[in-house]
C-alpha cells in the first residue's frame, strides 16, 4: 500500500493542524486551501460552498426542478485523470446502486460539467455526527440506534459485494429528519478484489491493525473493526486509543492500535456487556471479531435490550422478494411480489421516523379493523376463499423457499439442557444445538451478568475465589430472546 493519502470532505471551520483527527485522518497533516470554483451546472444555482478535500470540494446547490437544496462533489481539475474519473465514476455507481438503503446517503445524479470536471449531486446533509461527538456526550440510547443503523448499511454494502474501507464519525451524515445516512464510498472495492498494494484513503484511528500494517487493504473483519471504533468514539468523544493531552501523532496511535488493548470508554452508563462488545470487535486478531456487521448489530440489539431501550430495526435485506397473498373485495385474490420490508428489510427513509411509523401503523390497522367489521356480514365468504387459497400457494411455493418466511415466525427454540463441570477454577456451561437458525445467537448470564452473544454452545470462564457460579441460556433472534433455560449451577467443592 502506498503512503496513506487523504480522502474525502471537511466541512465546517478548519481544526488546529495538531488535532488527533487532522493529523491522522490521512496519517498527515492537511494543508487547508482555498476552494475551488464551483463550476455552472444547467438546472442549478450555487449556493455557498460546504467542504474541501484533497480530491475534491462539496458546495451547495439549489436544484431548480424540483426545487430542493443538494450538495455537489466537484472533482479538482488539477487532479482529474483517466484513474480518478474511473474511481469518481465507480462511487457513482455504487452509491446509486446502495442509496435506497435508508442509512446511505442518496445519490441523484453524476455527470461532468462544461469545464470538464466530473460532479456528483447527493442528498443534502446539513450536519455529521464527526462535528458532534467531541463538542458534546451523545446519549446511550442513540449511539447504539445509530451503530445499528450504519451497520446495517455496512452488511447490506457487504452482501453487494462492496467494501465502504473509510467508516469513521464524520462519513455518517444527519438528515433533515435526523437519520443517520453512511457517506463517501470514494475508496470503496469490491470484496475479494481488495489488493494490498491499493492506493487508498486512510482514516487511521478507525483503520483495523492489518490494514494499517499493510497487510490487507480491506476485508470484513476489517470494517467489523471500524464499526466498533466508530460506535466507541461516539460514546467516548474520542477515537479508541487517543490519549487526551498525550501523543497522538500517526507512529503513537499505530502502535496502541497495533496493541489492540482496547481502554475503558469512561462512562458510567455503558454497561459491560457494551464494552465487551466493542472490545470484541476491535480484537487484534481478525478471527476474534463478530463475524460480520450483521452479528455485530445482533449484538448491539441484545445491549438494547439488555438496557429495556426501544429496538432499533433491522434494515438488511433479508430476501430479494417473497410472495404474499393478500384479499381483496373486488380482485377476491391477488398474488404480489413486494420487497423485504415487509420481513425487517429496507424500507424508504422519508416516510416515517420509527417512531411516527408505528403509531401510524397502529392507528391505520385500527381503522382497517373497524371497516372490516362493518362489511364483514358482506365479505366474509370471499376471506374464506381467499385464505384457503393462502394456504394453497404456501405449500405450492414451500418448494422455492417461501416456507422459510413462514417457518421464521415460529417461537424461538429454548435451551433444555445446560451442563456444568469444572475444571480446577475453569468452569465450562455446555448445551445442545436446540436447532439455531443462521442469523441466531445465544445471551449467557452468568451470575446475573450478561455474556455477549455468541454461536458456540459452550461458555468458560475462571471461578477463582467463587463457591458456586450459576448460568442460564437463551436464544437471540431479531433483536428478541426467547425463554431462558433452567439456571444451572456448580458448586466448586462438589457437584452442582
Amino acid at each position: 500500500m502506498a503512503a496513506p493519502t487523504y480522502n474525502g470532505e471537511q466541512s465546517g471551520p478548519p481544526a488546529p493542524a495538531d488535532t488527533p483527527d487532522d493529523v491522522t485522518n490521512a496519517g498527515r497533516t492537511v494543508s487547508r486551501r482555498l476552494p475551488s470554483t464551483p463550476p455552472n451546472l444547467p438546472g442549478f444555482e450555487f449556493v455557498r460552498v460546504l467542504g474541501s478535500g484533497g480530491f475534491a470540494d462539496v458546495f451547495l446547490y439549489e436544484q431548480n426542478m424540483p426545487r430542493r437544496l443538494v450538495a455537489v462533489k466537484v472533482l479538482l481539475a488539477g487532479v482529474v485523470n483517466d484513474d480518478m474519473r474511473q474511481m469518481f465514476q465507480a462511487e457513482a455507481n455504487l452509491m446509486a446502486q446502495l442509496s435506497s438503503h435508508p442509512s446511505i446517503l442518496t445519490v441523484y445524479q453524476a455527470s461532468v460539467a462544461a469545464d470538464g470536471r466530473p460532479y456528483l449531486v447527493m442528498e443534502y446533509c446539513s450536519a455529521s455526527i464527526g462535528q458532534r461527538y467531541r463538542a458534546a456526550q451523545m446519549p446511550l440510547a442513540e449511539v447504539l440506534s445509530i451503530g445499528v443503523r450504519i451497520a446495517s448499511a455496512v452488511e447490506t454494502a457487504h452482501q453487494q459485494g462492496v467494501l465502504h474501507r473509510d467508516i469513521k464519525p464524520s462519513n455518517i451524515l444527519t438528515t433533515a429528519f435526523g437519520h443517520p445516512v453512511l457517506s463517501d464510498f470514494g475508496i470503496a472495492a469490491t470484496l475479494g478484489q481488495v489488493e494490498s498494494s491499493d492506493t487508498v484513503g486512510l482514516s487511521i484511528p478507525w483503520s483495523a491493525p492489518e490494514v494499517l500494517h499493510d497487510e490487507v487493504s480491506g476485508t470484513v473483519a476489517s470494517e467489523v473493526w471500524s464499526l466498533g471504533a466508530t460506535v466507541y468514539s461516539l460514546l467516548a468523544g474520542r477515537s479508541p486509543f487517543e490519549i487526551t493531552g498525550g501523543e497522538n501523532g500517526t507512529a503513537a496511535l499505530m502502535a496502541r492500535i497495533a496493541k489492540a488493548k482496547v481502554p475503558p470508554i469512561g462512562r458510567d452508563d455503558v454497561p459491560p456487556s457494551l464494552e465487551a462488545v466493542l472490545a470484541r470487535a476491535m480484537s487484534r486478531s481478525p478471527a476474534a471479531r463478530q463475524a460480520s456487521a450483521l452479528e455485530f448489530i445482533r449484538d448491539l440489539q441484545s445491549v438494547e435490550e439488555e438496557l429495556g431501550l426501544p429496538q432499533t430495526p433491522l434494515e438488511v435485506i433479508i430476501d430479494d422478494w417473497a410472495l404474499v397473498t393478500t384479499v381483496d373485495g373486488d380482485e377476491r385474490t391477488r398474488v404480489s411480489a413486494v420487497t423485504s420490508t415487509a420481513l425487517g428489510g429496507k424500507a424508504r427513509r422519508r416516510r416515517t421516523s420509527p417512531v411516527a411509523g408505528s403509531a401510524a401503523s397502529s392507528t391505520q390497522t385500527h381503522e382497517t379493523a373497524s371497516s372490516t367489521t362493518a362489511e364483514a356480514a358482506h365479505r366474509t365468504p370471499r376471506i374464506v376463499w381467499g385464505v384457503s387459497i393462502v394456504a394453497v400457494l404456501l405449500l405450492a411455493l414451500s418448494g422455492a423457499g417461501v416456507w422459510a418466511v413462514v417457518q421464521g415466525t415460529r417461537s424461538i427454540p429454548i435451551v433444555s439442557n445446560v451442563q456444568a463441570t469444572a475444571d480446577g477454577t475453569t468452569v465450562t456451561f455446555s448445551w445442545s444445538d436446540p436447532g439455531l437458525q443462521p442469523e441466531d445467537a445465544y445471551i449467557i448470564s452468568v451470575d446475573g451478568t450478561r455474556w455477549p452473544a455468541q454461536r458456540t454452545s459452550s461458555v468458560s470462564l475462571d471461578a477463582q475465589g467463587r463457591d458456586r457460579v450459576c448460568a442460564t441460556v437463551v436464544v437471540s433472534r431479531d433483536g428478541k430472546s426467547g425463554r431462558p433455560s433452567v439456571e444451572q449451577c456448580i458448586d466448586l467443592d462438589g457437584p452442582g
